[in-house]
């Protein structure tokens, strides 16, 4: 008999399939891990869909995986952070160790403290710090540049599991909130505080990693390997996605009820409970948050061992060595004095963390389609791969057409899937990754096509096949468009040569008290007056704005009236009061003004009342040092 599930636990499966990814997806989870399951073209996927469906008739959860896509660790630190409601980022309690047995619990019995908040971060450091370090022990040499050389890398890491994208978002913003705190000055904190902030930073920067294991959430972990009758919103609730997953829907209607997972608290709880004790101060609070994240303790462990079932993905292993790079990086650079994190990435820091992230996408793509028949069904769908069956087979085929002979085997592969690839284009078997096969032609062959194809690589270097390099006629091949081939990254400029938009250096005008000095005007004596036959004219100061105006020069025009004052507020002031000393032969006045020799011009009168004012600049104390200071104009 079907179920018919709540509306709060089913949606119609229109809504899945019209929903974008940034709206099935909570946006935490989104940006910590990438969604289960491949999303093609913005849509769920048709067998997430079809799972889903299932899902609602059997009313239990339907797995979406053949293999586990994870590194499981022996001995995890399970950390189960609680929040207190309306403070930003204040710890209330969390819950940790690696004993299934023996949890550890950790509170603050005012969050509000500053000093009790920093005592929960030296106790979390005291649980958390040993069990990092413990893995900075033992190394092994790790063949690099072909062998020539080797390099040092720890033999484990660590693994931090905590229930959901909240509880990542709450190490990322502790590890802000304490690295970059002083041990030392107003106000110290221990030595500790600010080494947790860093190691927690560096989890959290990991798990934006595709495909990385060292900060787990046992939401995306139970996300990529099950799909329930639910949301997946809905399935952000940890306890009511596990109850699908172990016991049915109608264990799912009861676990909504339940205990949250954290980080946040439930509001009802906050009013009736936990505000009481924290305003009396109240002894039996740890008690009261023991209670309260003890079942969420016990559901990560049940998690890790639903997990366990599933047998590892042969390139997991491959994943994890990454992951174990990454943490010998860091605890060396620890262990050197590095700085701490920065705050925010510069933007060719930034660029080059988005490539990372997007081939490490990529790959992991690829890595989860080889490893899972189920996962590559995805892709099969998509007609980006198909499957088929070897009917004829040229393993000695070479071409001499080239400069050298070379080994190119044909191999013709039946098909009866749907095959949208063109001629030309390069396909990869998982079961041969090392191995290229180029699409000669395609032909239709009864109720399918024919794949005519020529092989390249993984063969050996001589003209000889290896055993086993080509295949045989009856094998069953699925061949894809996905390749684990190394993917270049762009070339990036140095940050000193980006503009200063994007980081680079910012070009600065000298400061004033480094600009090149000015002789300063002598008040004490006036400039020398050259001599009529003198080549070239003093220079007159310029007064500011509030000093007092000297006389206007009397220089008649040739009609006989008197031109205008020049006025110092013009821009054109410092060149019309540098009065030059006229030849006494000349028609031209000391002023530049012609003097018509009927009307009387005498141009030493003219000279001498120009002298005779010149005193007066140059005793002006407060005259500026450059022309354009006096320039007034709004």
């Amino acid at each position: 008999m079907a179920l018919s599930p709540r509306p709060a636990l089913v949606r119609p499966l229109a809504l899945v399939f019209l929903r974008s990814p940034a709206r099935v997806f909570p946006r935490p989870l989104a940006r910590v891990f990438p969604p289960p399951l491949a999303l093609v073209g913005g849509v769920v996927s048709t067998l997430t869909a079809l799972a889903r469906a299932q899902a609602v008739v059997a009313g239990r959860a339907q797995p979406v995986a053949t293999v586990r896509h994870l590194h499981l660790h022996d001995h995890p630190m399970v950390l189960i952070p609680l929040t207190m409601a309306g403070e930003a980022n204040a710890p209330l309690a969390a819950m940790a160790g690696t004993d299934p047995a023996r949890p550890r619990l950790l509170t603050v019995a005012q969050p509000r403290n500053r000093d009790d908040r920093f005592t929960f971060a030296a106790d979390l450091a005291g649980l958390l710090v040993p069990y990092l370090d413990s893995f900075a022990t033992d190394t092994e040499d790790v063949p690099i540049d072909r062998g020539k050389d080797v390099r040092q890398r720890y033999v484990d890491a660590p693994q931090i599991w905590v229930p959901n994208p909240g509880g990542a978002d709450f190490l990322r913003l502790f590890g802000r909130s304490t690295r970059f705190l002083k041990i030392d000055g107003e106000h110290p904190v221990p030595p500790a505080v600010p080494l947790l902030g860093r190691w927690l930073t560096f989890f959290a920067n990991s798990a934006e990693v595709p495909g990385s294991s060292l900060l787990v959430n046992a939401i995306q972990a139970l996300g990529l390997h099950w799909v329930t009758g639910q949301s997946s919103a809905e399935d952000a609730q940890f306890a009511v996605q596990l109850a699908w997953i172990e016991s049915g829907a109608e264990a799912a209607r009861e676990a909504e009820n339940g205990p949250v997972a954290g980080p946040a608290t439930d509001p009802d709880f906050d009013n009736r409970v936990l505000a009481p004790l924290i305003e009396r101060s109240d002894p039996a609070l740890p008690r009261v948050l023991h209670d309260l994240l003890l079942p969420t303790w016990e559901r990560m462990w049940r998690t890790l061992a639903l997990l366990r079932r599933l047998p590892a993905g042969d390139r997991v292993p491959l994943r994890w060595d990454t992951d174990r790079d990454a943490f010998t990086a860091f605890a060396q650079n620890l262990a050197e004095g590095g700085p701490p994190q920065p705050r925010r990435d510069g933007a060719v820091a930034a660029a080059a963390r988005l490539q990372r992230l997007e081939n490490a996408a990529a790959r992991y793509a690829v890595q989860r389609a080889f490893d899972d028949p189920l996962v590559l069904a995805e892709y099969r769908l998509s007609g980006a791969a198909f499957a088929g069956v070897v009917t004829l087979a040229n393993p000695d085929r070479v071409d001499d057409s080239g400069k050298r002979p070379v080994l190119r085997p044909r191999i013709m592969v039946h098909t009866t899937e749907p095959v949208r690839v063109e001629p030309g284009t390069s396909l990869t078997s998982p079961s041969r990754p090392s191995q290229k096969a180029r699409v000669i032609s395609i032909n239709p062959a009864g109720d399918g096509h024919d794949v005519l194809l020529e092989l390249s690589g993984g063969m050996g270097r001589r003209l000889v096949a290896e055993p086993g390099s080509v295949p045989t006629v009856g094998e069953r091949l699925i061949l894809t468009t996905l390749s684990e081939a190394y993917r270049p990254g762009g070339s990036l400029p140095d940050p000193a040569e980006t503009p200063w938009t994007h980081g680079g250096p910012p070009t600065y005008d000298p400061p004033p008290d480094q600009a090149a000095p000015t002789a300063e005007p002598d008040a004490s004596s006036p400039p020398p007056v050259l001599a009529p036959d003198a080549a070239s004219p003093p220079a007159v100061p310029v007064l500011a704005p509030d000093a007092a105006s000297p006389p206007p020069v009397p220089v008649l025009a040739p009609d006989g009236a008197s031109p205008p004052a020049v006025s110092t507020a013009e821009p054109e002031a410092a060149a019309l009061l540098a009065v030059p000393v006229a030849d006494p032969d000349s028609a031209v006045s000391p002023a530049g003004a012609a003097v018509d020799p009927a009307l009387g011009g005498d141009l030493a009168a003219v000279r001498d009342s120009v002298v005779s004012v010149e005193p007066a600049f140059a005793a002006d104390p407060v005259s500026p040092a450059h022309p354009s200071d006096t320039d007034t104009r709004t």
